[in-house]
């Protein structure tokens, strides 16, 4: 089935040979712009945000770019818009599969297509006088807000089928939990919304691996988060209250004298769920210090007087 071609390097305005590091600002930059918990026209902007964590999602995993770059010569020899997959999947006994598409899993058919939905053991149409044969599981991604993440969610989420046999198409729209405290990489299963079975037997279950949105504020590590703070000089150097974000609202956090760039201050109980357990990760707050490039003439010299009084020299043993 045709899908609409997503140029990735495009959405994140990056070139094709950008690096890691260039990814990453790149992200960074347009996340702070539309992200929902900013963005003044948060429909608008959910729309937009999810494109731009769907790009970082393929461009920032090595191998998921590497997949990705190799279908760039088919696509300027003008089968764009054609997705990678599409009509029926044969099985290992010949035997022809279902097509499906997955909606409201925050990722576009496109993904889907490419990155998303796989089959699970053994599946599809059997010859009519087979014996039963229980239907195979189906394989696809969800992406999850860190919002989800630490309060839970119902998600509505739509499968459409093509019957091989037929060429009709069936969709069936049903409510998927999202646990407190679910992980990247977790699946989440829906039981009896796999490949129907043959001879009466059961159907098999849709599993939604889950991939947890980047968010412009926090990274994740397990049941953790680390925020990077800037901070200036003379704040590391006398110490400081900042407020800092934390996923239910600004707090206030005291910097200590002598903290150093790159220090971590942790916040406890502040990161995501573990699980049902009722308990939380914590936050770490990661300082990077940064220094004024641009110094009037009386910023300067206020510079130099101290350069001038500090007995501070970060050379010394």
């Amino acid at each position: 089935m045709p899908v609409e071609f997503k140029d990735y390097y495009t959405v994140l305005g990056v070139a094709r040979d950008a690096k890691d590091e260039d990814i990453k600002k790149a992200f960074r930059k347009l996340a702070r712009l539309y992200h929902p918990d900013i963005a003044k026209d948060k429909k608008t902007a959910e729309a937009k945000f999810k494109e731009i964590n769907e790009a970082n999602e393929v461009l920032s995993d090595p191998e998921k770019r590497r997949k990705y770059d190799q279908l760039g010569a088919d696509w300027q020899s003008g089968r764009a818009g054609h997705g990678p997959a599409g009509g029926t999947r044969q099985g290992p006994n010949g035997s022809q599969q279902y097509d499906y598409h997955f909606g409201g899993t925050g990722f576009s058919d496109f993904f889907e297509q490419f990155f998303g939905g796989r089959q699970r053991g053994r599946g599809g149409y059997e010859d009519e006088m087979a014996f039963a044969q229980p239907g195979s599981d189906i394989e696809g991604a969800i992406l999850v807000t860190l919002h989800e993440v630490m309060n839970g969610a119902t998600r509505v989420v739509s499968l459409k089928r093509t019957d091989p046999r037929t060429g009709e198409i069936e969709t069936q729209t049903f409510n998927v939990r999202i646990p407190a405290g679910v992980h990247e990489g977790q699946l989440i299963r829906v039981r009896g919304q796999g490949h129907p079975g043959s001879g009466g037997a059961e159907p098999g279950d849709l599993y939604l691996r889950v991939r947890v949105e980047a968010h412009p504020d926090f990274s994740v590590r397990g049941s953790d988060l680390y925020h990077e703070l800037l901070i200036a000089p003379w704040e590391g150097a006398l110490g400081a209250q900042l407020l800092i974000p934390t996923l239910s609202g600004k707090i206030k956090l005291r910097i200590p004298p002598g903290t150093n760039n790159e220090q971590q201050l942790r916040v406890r109980g502040q990161g995501l769920p573990k699980g049902q357990t009722g308990e939380r990760g914590d936050l770490y707050v990661v300082m990077n210090v940064q220094l004024p490039t641009d110094l009037t003439a009386e910023e300067r010299a206020a510079w130099e007087k101290l350069g001038g009084l500090s007995r501070f020299n970060p050379r010394s043993a």
